[in-house]
């Protein structure tokens, strides 16, 4: 479903049981675990304010302890609601309605920041970034995964001629509506160019088939998981990468009760627990049942 603005469009997830459906069910348990692995290998041992992006039902929010506040982030309020239910109004966490393209925070503020499973659905993969990068300050963590269009099975696909679509081309391919696939190298290019360097990578969900997933005992193919995913270091053929970067270019200092910007003037705004009034548009941003909600 698609919410067309003054941005590219947005996926949103509003209404859906993707967490029950998906990840509750318990078929993508060895998925869940891969990603758990990657996660221990490139968070940080500690750190501030982690900006969690896609944070959804706030699967992966409680692997993110080692930050002293989690901003989770997601354009669905009811996917918000879970997270909630799931992790509590504790004051380790922060609940946000907003669009990626308008992110509602001052720039600088972060010192880490993850997207998984999230860029996948940007049909502006490089305008995210950049609004992303607005958000952290200098030297700050980002951990990106993204859906890789040169795995395995694509190639093999190709290959057999199976499938129209060249895995090898940089150009991203839309297989389902708002659902994207990435060149490897088109995202380190992007991240380049938005002032992200590449400090580790690594190649995740090597048995991502069905047939393994059902025969093999999830013990074993974790096992077997962990001892390759190092092997993103010099190639990806994965259906998921994960990359840690390291944000390079300047960023203002953020005084200390800043927290918050207006998405439409970029006002800032204090961090309270109610709705907030911007002083520069005079637009109302809705706090209620513990979610902001900075949608336009």
């Amino acid at each position: 479903m698609t919410n067309v603005s003054s941005t590219p469009p947005v996926c949103s997830y509003e209404g859906s049981d993707y967490q029950e459906t998906f990840w509750d069910s318990g078929l993508r348990e060895y998925e869940d675990a891969s990603e758990e692995l990657a996660l221990k290998n490139l968070l940080p041992k500690q750190g501030k304010l982690m900006l969690e992006l896609g944070a959804g039902a706030g699967r992966n929010t409680p692997r993110f302890s080692a930050y002293q506040r989690v901003v989770l982030v997601d354009y669905s309020r009811t996917q918000l609601e879970q997270a909630f239910k799931r992790l509590g109004g504790s004051q380790k966490y922060t609940y946000v309605a907003a669009d990626i393209y308008k992110l509602p925070f001052v720039s600088g503020l972060f010192d880490g920041a993850t997207m998984i499973r999230t860029l996948h659905h940007m049909a502006e993969p490089l305008l995210a970034l950049q609004s992303i990068r607005r958000t952290l300050e200098h030297g700050a963590t980002f951990i990106l995964e993204f859906a890789n269009k040169r795995n395995t099975k694509s190639v093999l696909r190709w290959l057999l001629g199976k499938q129209d679509w060249n895995p090898f081309n940089r150009e991203p391919v839309e297989f389902v509506e708002l659902n994207f696939d990435f060149h490897p190298l088109a995202i380190r290019d992007w991240l380049r160019k938005t002032e992200f360097r590449i400090d580790k990578q690594l190649s995740v969900s090597h048995f991502r088939i069905d047939i393994l997933k059902k025969h093999i005992p999830l013990k074993l193919l974790v096992s077997l998981e962990s001892t390759l995913q190092w092997t993103g270091a010099f190639c990806q053929y994965t259906p998921s990468v994960f990359t840690k970067a390291e944000m390079n270019g300047e960023s203002p200092q953020v005084p200390p009760e800043e927290f918050f910007s207006c998405p439409i003037c970029g006002h800032s705004l204090p961090d309270e627990q109610q709705s907030l009034v911007c002083g520069g548009c005079g637009r109302i941003w809705e706090f209620r049942e513990g979610i902001y909600d900075f949608r336009i």
